[in-house]
C-alpha cells in the first residue's frame, strides 16, 4: 500500500504540488523516489492518487492523478470534551480517539486538572495535538482530519461553546444509567480529568443539558473512560 500524506490545499487531477514539510520528511525517511506512488488527502473526503516527480534535499515534489471516492468515516459526528490527561497521556489520547473516528476534540481544564495551560503555551499543545491526530489519519485511512478546539475551561464552555447539535452525555463514576446507543446523528461526551469531575461540575454539566452515563464498575483512567465511550459508538452502540 502507498503511504498517504495530509495535504492541506484542494487538490486536482494533474496538478503538481511540492508536500508539507513534515510530509516530505517522511518521503525522505521511507527513501522514496522518482516514480514511486504515494496516497494524498486533504481533508474533504477520498483520496487522490499521485507520484513522486522530484526527491530534493528538503522539497518533494508529487504529480497528482485520479481521485479515489472513499468514505470510512463514522456516521456518527463524535465530540469528546475531556479534562486533559497529564504527560503523554493526552497525545495518546488524540492519536487513539483519531484512529476510531472522533469528529472533534476539546481539551478541558477542570477543577482537579494536573495540566493546566494558557495563551501561547496552550496553542503549541493545541497545533501539536493537531499535528498529531494528522499523523494518525494518514495512518488509519481517515480522509477527514478531526478538530483540535482551542484549550478552554470547562466553566467556560459549557458556558459559551458546548455544540448545539447533538446528544449530551456526562461520563459519571456516580450510579448512573449505562452508556446510551446513538445510532446516527451527532453527541457530545464530556469526560474528567485524573480524579474526574468534581460533583459541582458534573452538577453544572447536567444543568446544561448532559445525561449522566456509566461505563460499568470499574473506574478507568482519564485517557481511558472517553476511548471505551469512543469505540462503543464506533461499533454502531451496544447498549440501548
Amino acid at each position: 500500500m502507498p503511504p498517504r500524506f495530509f495535504v492541506d490545499l484542494p487538490l486536482a487531477a494533474g496538478a503538481s504540488l511540492s508536500l508539507p514539510p513534515g510530509a516530505s520528511r517522511h518521503a525522505q525517511v521511507l527513501r522514496l523516489q522518482p516514480g514511486d506512488p504515494v496516497t494524498l488527502f486533504d481533508g474533504s473526503g477520498g483520496d487522490w492518487q499521485a507520484e513522486i516527480a522530484e526527491m530534493g534535499r528538503k522539497v518533494v515534489d508529487v504529480t497528482v492523478g485520479a481521485f479515489e471516492a472513499r468514505d470510512p468515516e463514522l456516521a456518527l459526528a463524535v465530540t469528546l470534551a475531556v479534562g486533559m490527561p497529564a504527560n503523554e497521556r493526552m497525545d495518546d489520547l488524540v492519536e487513539k480517539a483519531t484512529e476510531l473516528g472522533v469528529a472533534r476534540i476539546q481539551p478541558l481544564m477542570c477543577e482537579r486538572s494536573v495540566l493546566r495551560l494558557s495563551g501561547e503555551r496552550a496553542e503549541k499543545k493545541r497545533e501539536h495535538w493537531q499535528a498529531v491526530a494528522v499523523s494518525a489519519c494518514e495512518q488509519s485511512g481517515r480522509t477527514r482530519v478531526p478538530v483540535i478546539e482551542p484549550v478552554r475551561t470547562l466553566a467556560a464552555w459549557l458556558r459559551e461553546a458546548v455544540p448545539a447539535d447533538g446528544r449530551r452525555v456526562v461520563l459519571s463514576t456516580s450510579e448512573s444509567p449505562p452508556l446510551p446507543a446513538v445510532p446516527a446523528g451527532a453527541v457530545v461526551a464530556l469526560s474528567g480529568p485524573e480524579g474526574g469531575l468534581s460533583p459541582a461540575e458534573e452538577q453544572a454539566a447536567r444543568g446544561a443539558g448532559f445525561e449522566p452515563a456509566s461505563l460499568g464498575p470499574r473506574v478507568l483512567r482519564a485517557d481511558t473512560a472517553p476511548l471505551a465511550a469512543l469505540a462503543i459508538w464506533s461499533l454502531g452502540g451496544l447498549t440501548a
